[in-house]
């Protein structure tokens, strides 16, 4: 149900029916709000998707590693970089990887960011393997889809997945300073919970 076929399916789909609306979205705002305290360095961002974050990363002086499984959103991404201008797009490099396995190179990243990313390897596995990228002094940020809306008991739209929670990101970075680590209510009532992590890694 979450391979890589579904998953570029759902991406074609996606971009054959809305690829202007697509494009159009905007940056994660939990990003936005943790890239305002940080200098530009280098960042990762794992489960880039159609690639907003990437690109307003690239726009504000970082260079990123930008990682999905997808094929057909890393094309899209990449064209919309490209588009966007060399400046830009050369601050990228895309990497087709799954990141039920893929592992970062050590300690290299000042920001590893991974958004609603279903997390099919478990999620105190990936976090520990993503966290592992982080440099000393460097920044995770963490966003998960909460399977249940707490207000209504409702299935939301992560039902399913596996994607990261408060309390098992806590247990998998002993060690870190975890800077925010909360259920975040969405702004449209009745529209879900986010889990969001924000870690600080000390050594």
């Amino acid at each position: 149900m979450f391979d890589r076929d579904s998953w570029e399916r759902r991406w074609a789909r996606a971009l054959r029916e809305h690829a202007d609306v697509v494009t159009k979205r905007p940056p994660n705002g939990y990003l936005l709000e943790v890239a305002e305290d940080l200098r530009p360095g280098l960042a990762l961002d794992a489960g880039c998707g159609h690639g907003a974050e990437t690109l307003w990363l690239a726009a504000h002086g970082w260079r990123v590693t930008a990682v999905d499984f997808a094929a057909t959103a890393l094309d899209h991404a990449r064209s919309s970089a490209e588009a966007v201008g060399t400046d830009v797009a050369g601050r990228v490099d895309w990497v087709q990887g799954d990141l039920a396995v893929w592992t970062p190179p050590p300690a290299r990243f000042d920001l590893v960011t991974c958004l609603y990313v279903h997390m099919a390897a478990g999620v105190t596995e990936t976090v520990r393997r993503l966290a592992s990228g982080v440099a000393p002094g460097g920044t995770l940020l963490l966003a998960g889809h909460r399977p249940v809306d707490p207000s209504t008991g409702d299935a939301t739209a992560a039902a399913g997945q596996v994607q990261v929670s408060v309390d098992e990101a806590r247990a998998a970075l002993d060690g870190w300073e975890v800077l925010v680590g909360e259920d975040r209510p969405r702004a449209a009532p009745g529209t879900g919970v986010d889990a969001v992590v924000r870690a600080r890694r000390l050594t």
